[in-house]
């Protein structure tokens, strides 16, 4: 196991810059998710650490060893890609002791290795079949199995689930959960998706522009996000946000005291419920609902025109829909500054 430091990375592509100065500090035993949507940096900064790709300036340090000049086999790294690259000709067992058997590694430890980690991702049962008998789930665990058996310091993950269909990308999250709990080794995983950002990491990096944009624990991000992009990234629906003109008379009036120009009021949908006028922030109309099972999504339109999600148990029984209102506890209610989106 081991920590990774970046310091100032900067990454160019000829005059294109597209890193801008990355800090970050990963503790031994971490599991951090970097997230941010397409075109971030996140695999960029990922291919960097791994050594795939070069840095322009700054430094990586894996373990207390700077490792800028150090080639990818000897940076003590394993990589799953979102691609599964098995050797279709060979077995699962095969394909997880390959890097083993280059390496010139004794063959009695090479089968402890691969069938611990065949154990570990419950794939025993499926070591002397080939890729193509194996489900996709299957071939991302031997892919999983095969960065295990080399028993690294620091496992990177590249958007290992996105070729998963919807009920596979949630067991295998599962398992890559439980593998981190198992090894405690560092991790660092890449994604889009703000979901597995929030069940699977200690520590969440998100990233915009090739800049980082906020760091820390998932809990801390959702409930105070350092401004209007970490809002609306992370959480399920996005947070909704409010000219103080989209707000009711009975609003606080710190809330709408604000000008047009300078507040941006941040509610959460799941923070909305249905009120008494008197106590509304805002009221609005029912525009569209989505009826998930477990709770509804309500789309409203507030009465200013500005369109937001209200995600409830069920709609109250009897509502008014052409004029509802909704308030939030004080402590849900964010203030964003509106020009340069930051929390106030």
């Amino acid at each position: 196991m081991a920590s990774v430091t970046i310091e100032q990375v900067i990454k160019r592509y000829g005059d294109t810059q597209v890193m801008h100065g990355v800090d970050l500090d990963i503790q031994d035993g971490e599991f951090v998710v970097f997230v941010g949507p397409s075109g971030c940096g996140k695999s960029t900064l990922l291919r960097m650490i791994a050594g795939l790709e070069d840095i322009s300036d700054g430094t990586i340090e894996i373990g207390g060893t700077v490792v800028n000049e150090v080639a990818p086999a000897k940076r003590g790294v394993a990589m799953v890609f979102q691609t599964y690259a098995l050797y279709p000709h060979m077995t699962v067992y095969n394909n997880m002791a390959f890097g083993l058997k280059q390496a010139k590694m004794d063959k009695a430890e090479i089968d402890k290795r691969v069938r611990a980690a065949g154990e570990i991702l419950h794939i025993t049962d499926y070591l002397e079949r080939t890729p193509k008998a194996l489900s996709g789930g299957q071939r991302q665990r031997v892919a999983i199995g095969r960065a295990i058996v080399r028993e690294p310091e620091v496992f990177l993950f590249d958007e290992p689930l996105s070729n998963l269909d919807a009920a596979l990308r949630v067991q295998t999250r599962l398992e890559i959960a439980r593998l981190h709990k198992r090894l405690g080794t560092t991790m660092i995983y890449v994604t889009h998706d703000q979901v597995e950002a929030m069940t699977l990491a200690d520590k969440i990096v998100v990233l915009r522009d090739g800049r980082v944009e906020q760091v820390g624990a998932p809990v801390d991000l959702y409930e105070r996000p350092k401004n209007t992009f970490v809002a609306q990234f992370i959480g399920s629906p996005k947070m909704n946000f409010f000219a103080p003109s989209a707000l009711a008379a009975t609003a606080p009036a710190d809330l709408r005291g604000g000008s047009e120009d300078a507040l941006l009021v941040g509610i959460r949908p799941e923070h909305l419920r249905v009120c008494e006028p008197s106590e509304a922030i805002v009221t609005a109309r029912l525009d569209l609902i989505e009826n998930l099972g477990e709770h509804v999504l309500a789309h409203m339109v507030a009465t200013d025109g500005t369109e937001f999600i209200a995600k409830m148990e069920t709609l109250p029984e009897g509502a008014d829909t052409s004029a509802m209102q909704f308030t939030a506890a004080p402590e849900r209610v964010h203030r964003f500054d509106k020009a340069s989106g930051l929390r106030q």
